[in-house]
């Protein structure tokens, strides 16, 4: 393993620590607390910035890393604060943006003159915007480049949650340079609901009744197969009863009385009944049964 490797891998671990700390300073579970304490964390200078990008970078110097991350915490909440709207939960969001910055600390090159911020941004979108993508929606909505440039710029033209008109679209069209119905579909896409496949128990009846389960056929709805269940039943209760004919009345009393009957009686009842004992009972039934089974002819 490399030594460049091994030192992302550990900065990975120390920034793990950082987020596990920051938790600390309030309740658990806090983001609030955790906003608050990467607010207070002070905004390295841009020679300070350099400095401790070339130690990482030439010195593979963790604590350097640590501190280029600890720093820029804070870019990442700000970032993460612009996809609330997509429901899901902020704390994921910061989570996914920290891991883009992580990222970014590994790539980025001192000797350009440019701050950090200004190149993380790019990665921290980017974590954020794969992570949105895998869980707005159970079906993904966006696959192609097209569809998630889309994605995340029609809400940013929609002025009111409105249907876009006719000249919205093309204007929206034009302003991404995409095809207006790449447009439409987009939009219906995101006004669109995921719906429950199996509704709880105690859901209205409305619900119910159009939830993708109802409209599943019945394993028990083809006719053909209705009759052929009914052709197999009906020959074999027909060819039960002509083997039943064939056996001796207490052999043909004891499989009907052990079997068939709705009460159903014992050994030892049977044995009372014909005077002999159980386990005669017993070999009695297997015989009858071996004999029912060949006059079928299974």
């Amino acid at each position: 393993m490399s030594a460049i490797t091994e030192a992302q891998k550990l900065m990975t671990l120390a920034v793990t620590t950082i987020d596990h700390d920051l938790t600390l300073k309030g309740p658990v579970g806090s983001l609030d607390a955790y906003i608050q304490a990467v607010g207070a964390i002070q905004v390295l200078s841009k020679e300070d910035e350099q400095a401790l990008s070339h130690r990482f970078r030439d010195e593979e110097d963790l604590q350097a890393a640590r501190e280029l991350v600890m720093a820029h915490l804070r870019f990442v909440v700000h970032i993460a604060k612009g996809y609330t709207g997509y429901g899901l939960p902020l704390a994921d969001l910061i989570q996914e943006g920290n891991v883009g910055l992580m990222k970014a600390v590994k790539r980025f090159d001192p000797s350009f003159d440019v701050r950090l911020v200004s190149f993380a941004v790019h990665w921290i979108r980017a974590e954020i915007h794969e992570y949105v993508l895998r869980n707005w929606r159970i079906v993904k909505v966006a696959t192609t480049k097209a569809q998630r440039k889309l994605f995340f710029n029609l809400r940013k033209n929609k002025k009111s949650l409105a249907w876009l008109s006719h000249a919205e679209t093309i204007a929206v069209a034009k302003d991404l340079g995409v095809n207006p119905k790449d447009v439409t579909e987009m939009e219906r896409r995101l006004t669109a609901r995921d719906a429950i496949f199996d509704p709880a128990p105690d859901s209205r009846d409305d619900d119910r009744a159009f939830s993708p389960a109802a409209f599943l056929p019945s394993p028990h709805s083809d006719p053909a197969i209705q009759v052929e269940n009914t052709d197999w039943h009906d020959d074999a209760t027909s060819r039960m009863t002509e083997a039943l004919e064939t056996l001796d009345d207490r052999s043909r009393r004891i499989l009907e009385t052990r079997w068939l009957a709705e009460d159903k009686l014992t050994l030892h009842d049977l044995a009372d009944e014909f005077g002999v004992s159980a386990e005669r009972i017993r070999q009695v039934e297997v015989n009858a049964i071996k004999k029912l089974r060949v006059a079928m002819g299974v």
